[in-house]
């Protein structure tokens, strides 16, 4: 099948009962006894960088595993296209872009060409982002049951992109959002699921010491020096020199380093500017350490985060930002913005600290550096709001209960 990806599954179902208990998956399994029979098809831009690829990487194959037959496809898409969906994403996150006719031209260009060369045969087709949304129009043709999902924060967009992208999300059966407050009117059944991690994922089990030790000596740092870590794609809108300027506030009454560890995407080429840009600003400061880390280096992704100090994430938009859950999951105490889906994660003051400026993020460091006993009782706390809300398990069931729901809707008869 074109552009089908394959996945091998890493754990099995029954691994996770010491964490959510037998009555978890039981739920799951009795679910998944409801589509026998059934075919869901995921669509969606890459299978290599950002949460969306992670998410469907583990969430797939525990589908399989429960019976249900979920297969995962990508589009085809150019640099171009993608530096234009870049921009899309930008857009409807609220920030200025400037978009020209062409671009539309050549996001219809592109979804043309994905509309005859890609088979569509599942009986829900699961489409996620503005990227392939324009697939929507083979429903004229072969009917089914049509699910867009959103991962973005739309709730200010961009009014011309998001008007264009409106006249394809209203053809689906439902649309399904992160959060009440990324939401947009629409005029068909929307749902709210929100992402997850892995707790079992290389990115997230636990580590031995020599592990750890062993990755930071890799990248050069220093163990027993405080250590500030933002873990996020090289994205402006993660705002990474924003990070620099607070951590060099920090710096000036504590002694500490920074890491800014992240890769890069398929589906964004401005990430390879990005990181330049940061490399720059931080060269000469030997205490700021830019770590641009490859794809499959999850097991250096955990120990750079379980190593750290504190966690931030300085978004200045954000869809979930899953790298928070992770954070938090490993019990870190955490300092990050008060924008997209990063409020629901962080309690302020309860779970970790949220922060609305470059001097509001430097005086949170600041506390949480200087006070472990706090930063270790909100680290406890966030990981226990992980366990009761953001775990895959309790995604899958929301997935699960989410197509049955779709599969099981009438359609609707105009008179």
């Amino acid at each position: 099948m074109q552009n089908e990806i394959h996945l091998q599954s890493r754990t099995r179902l029954q691994d996770y009962e010491p964490i959510v208990g037998r009555s978890c998956l039981e739920e799951l399994r009795i679910l998944s006894e409801k589509f026998s029979g059934k075919v869901i098809q995921i669509i969606n831009s890459t299978s290599i960088g950002g949460g969306v690829a992670e998410i469907l990487e583990h969430m797939v194959p525990l589908l399989n595993q429960l019976g249900v037959d979920v297969r995962w496809n990508v589009i085809n898409g150019s640099d171009e296209f993608f530096e234009v969906t870049k921009k899309f994403h930008n857009a409807l996150h609220g920030k200025r872009e400037r978009i020209l006719t062409r671009d539309f031209d050549l996001f219809s260009e592109v979804t043309e060409r994905n509309l005859k060369e890609m088979s569509f045969y599942g009986d829900i087709l699961f489409v996620h982002d503005p990227q392939p949304v324009g697939l929507i129009a083979k429903k004229k043709e072969i009917g089914r049951k049509w699910l867009w999902r959103c991962h973005i924060d739309v709730s200010s967009p961009d009014k011309k992109v998001w008007s264009f992208l409106r006249r394809f999300i209203v053809d689906y059966d439902a649309a399904v959002f992160s959060a009440p407050n990324f939401a947009q009117q629409l005029p068909i059944r929307q749902f709210l699921v929100t992402p997850s991690i892995d707790p079992l994922s290389d990115k997230n089990k636990e580590l031995d010491s020599g592990t750890i030790d062993a990755v930071l000596a890799k990248y050069g740092l220093i163990s027993d020096k405080p250590m500030i870590t933002q873990v996020s794609r090289f994205d402006r809108l993660k705002d990474p020199l924003g990070v620099i300027e607070a951590f060099e506030m920090v710096k000036k009454n504590i002694d500490c380093q920074l890491v800014l560890a992240g890769g890069t995407a398929t589906d964004d080429p401005e990430s390879e500017e990005v990181l330049e840009e940061v490399r720059k600003r931080a060269e000469e400061n030997p205490d700021v350490h830019v770590l641009l880390v490859p794809p499959e280096s999850d097991v250096d992704i955990n120990a750079l985060q379980q190593a750290a100090t504190v966690i931030i994430q300085k978004s200045l938009k954000e869809g979930f930002g899953l790298t928070i859950s992770e954070a938090l999951w490993k019990a870190k105490p955490v300092v990050a913005s008060a924008v997209g889906g990063i409020p629901l994660q962080v309690k302020n003051k309860f779970t970790g600290l949220l922060c609305y400026t470059v001097e509001g993020a430097a005086y949170a460091l600041k506390q949480l550096l200087s006070n472990p006993e706090y930063a270790s009782q909100l680290g406890q706390n966030g990981k226990e709001h992980v366990k009761q809300n953001f775990l895959i398990t309790g995604h899958l069931k929301n997935y699960l209960l989410m197509f049955l729901a779709l599969d099981q809707m009438s359609e609707v008869v105009h008179f």
